[in-house]
């Protein structure tokens, strides 16, 4: 069975874990670098992304969890997970991934008040998807290997490169597994 990791240092990861857990896989929720060692995939979720880069720099997890998406594990990022992933934030130095060659922009939808839901088509999936966007980013600039899985309003919420995905929402609040298991596929190709 695969067991996907859930980075379980601040955020929303028991979400995406019982969702995963849906989708019938094993999950483990990564602390430390031996949590690391027993995943196939990892999820990073959404939460405060300078807390959470300045843990994964704490826990020796920032280069850790590069050295294995390098080797080819599939990494998954939900809104500050995405921001963690990306090359470029626009006007921050935070700690970062940097693995995803985009650019984003941090709260970019406004305040936890701005926050909204909304259906998305997004490619791939044959129905919209229920999409809850919480300080939200976006991203602002893709590199030539990314592709573009869908937008809200011209602004680019969810894309991909290879076998990284990152998204601005949070599938893990609702019911709707189908991008949870899109990920789950991922490890396979």
């Amino acid at each position: 069975m695969k067991t996907v990791g859930v980075l379980a240092l601040q955020g929303a990861f028991r979400e995406h874990k019982q969702s995963l857990i849906k989708c019938g896989v094993d999950v483990v929720e990564v602390r430390k670098l031996e949590d690391l060692d027993k995943c196939s995939a990892l999820i990073i979720p959404g939460g405060e992304s300078t807390t959470i880069g300045k843990l994964l720099i704490e826990w020796n997890l920032m280069e850790a969890i590069k050295k294995r998406v390098q080797e080819g594990m599939p990494l998954f990022g939900t809104c500050a997970g995405m921001i963690l992933m990306s090359k470029d934030i626009r006007d921050s130095n935070q700690p970062r991934l940097g693995l995803l060659d985009v650019e984003v922009v941090r709260n970019a939808y406004g305040r936890q008040v701005d926050s909204f839901e909304m259906d998305l088509t997004i490619e791939g999936l044959d129905e919209p998807f229920s999409s809850v966007f919480i300080r939200a980013p976006y991203i602002t600039k893709v590199g030539p290997g990314v592709q573009i899985l869908s937008k809200h309003d011209d602004k680019i919420v969810m894309a991909r490169q290879g076998k990284l995905l990152g998204c601005s929402f949070h599938p893990e609040l609702t019911d709707d597994l189908r991008i949870h298991q899109y990920f789950v596929d991922m490890i396979d190709e």
